[in-house]
């Protein structure tokens, strides 16, 4: 809903605003009228209608006004739900991922209307205050309100410009949803679909639907009851083979395309990951190869797990205490774990309470509690 209103009015702010108030008519009306045959149509009606309510309020936007009048088309629901829906989203993407913004802001935006994330949550998954984020979204959506960064997809000769933030977007909101928001993670893969329809020989892009694929084929068994069940419990039988399958044969196109690069990199891991027992030996070399690709501290922490699978917890702890990634809850979760297997437990407490307190309410907050509670008894 938020794609469309923002492609007829062209302004994120007054497309937000607008949902909102039509959101909060349809909750007091919906109960007590009736739910819609159609209900997205009315919301987004609904939304349009208060928007040029705003502009008419405003004396000094009459120019504007009669701009948007003439813009705005005459919209059939059904025309709304079948015809336009498709590939709105991926405008908004590329419309938020336009090479005139900053690529942290390319991604932040997006996050932040596509994705639904808060402020705060793409700030920490981003590693940077919150306060710097909320600045860095207001002088996105400045920008392209007044540059005019048009809201479509762009010719193909400069999708490839584009493609690093759309992925990197994509990526994220996956990544948001693993931690337990089905619907986020179910909005990366259609997301991960619908590129791979628009880039059919673009490697990474297959590589990173078949990232998501793979994981994702884990999520009935990674958390019971609402707690989180770490990967060597988890019961594999209860593993989604069709999707194991699916994401396999995505990441064999990817490679058959020629695709080398950090997503397909991370495909062939995940990949690896989705087979029981795990072959760690194998992480560990693919991991090295995507730190050389990457140089981000965050690969290597990853590698030091898979380090401490073949190597010993010692040999992975050396590799961590060499990362900086202070403020990062899965740096000292992972420190806690290998002091605790290494039977340094005093310090291992230090570092579970540490990554307890970077992590906000939910299954991983609960996890660290039970770790804690298992050490102190």
């Amino acid at each position: 809903m938020l794609a469309t209103l923002v492609g007829v009015l062209g302004d994120f702010d007054l497309a937000e605003d607008a949902a909102q108030e039509a959101f909060a008519i349809a909750a007091g009306r919906w109960p007590r009228d009736g739910v819609p045959d159609n209900p997205r149509a009315w919301l987004i009606r609904t939304a349009r209608n208060r928007a040029v309510d705003r502009l008419r309020r405003d004396q000094g936007l009459t120019a504007r006004l009669g701009l948007l009048a003439a813009q705005l088309p005459v919209v059939v629901p059904e025309e709304v739900e079948v015809a336009r829906f498709p590939d709105e989203r991926l405008e908004l993407i590329f419309t938020c991922c336009h090479p005139a913004l900053a690529i942290e802001a390319q991604v932040a935006l997006t996050l932040r209307t596509l994705g639904g994330l808060t402020t705060d949550e793409i700030a920490r998954a981003l590693l940077v205050p919150e306060r710097t984020m909320a600045q860095r979204l207001v002088r996105a959506k400045r920008k392209i309100k007044a540059a005019g960064i048009p809201f479509r997809i762009p010719p193909g000769h400069l999708l490839q410009e584009r493609l690093d933030a759309v992925l990197t977007v994509v990526y994220l909101i996956f990544n948001e949803g693993y931690g337990g928001r089905d619907e986020l993670a179910a909005e990366a893969i259609w997301l991960g679909r619908a590129l791979t329809e628009l880039l059919p020989r673009e490697p990474e892009v297959r590589g990173l639907l078949a990232i998501m694929l793979l994981h994702d084929s884990r999520r009935g068994t990674r958390f019971d009851g609402g707690d989180l069940v770490l990967l060597e419990d988890q019961d594999p039988a209860r593993w989604d083979a069709a999707q194991i399958a699916q994401g396999r044969a995505e990441l064999d196109r990817a490679i058959a395309l020629g695709g080398r690069g950090p997503y397909v990199v991370q495909g062939a891991i995940a990949s690896l990951h989705a087979e029981a027992p795990c072959d760690w030996a194998q992480i560990a070399a693919l991991y090295g190869e995507l730190s050389r690709l990457t140089a981000s501290p965050v690969v290597e922490l990853n590698r030091a797990i898979a380090v401490a699978e073949t190597d010993g917890p010692a040999a992975g702890l050396r590799i961590v205490d060499g990362l900086g990634l202070h403020d990062f809850r899965y740096l000292h979760s992972t420190r806690a774990e290998l002091l605790r297997r290494l039977g340094r437990t005093d310090e291992a407490l230090t570092a579970y309470r540490r990554a307890r307190d970077l992590t906000d309410d939910g299954p991983e907050r609960r996890f660290l509690e039970r770790r804690l509670t298992e050490l102190a008894g």
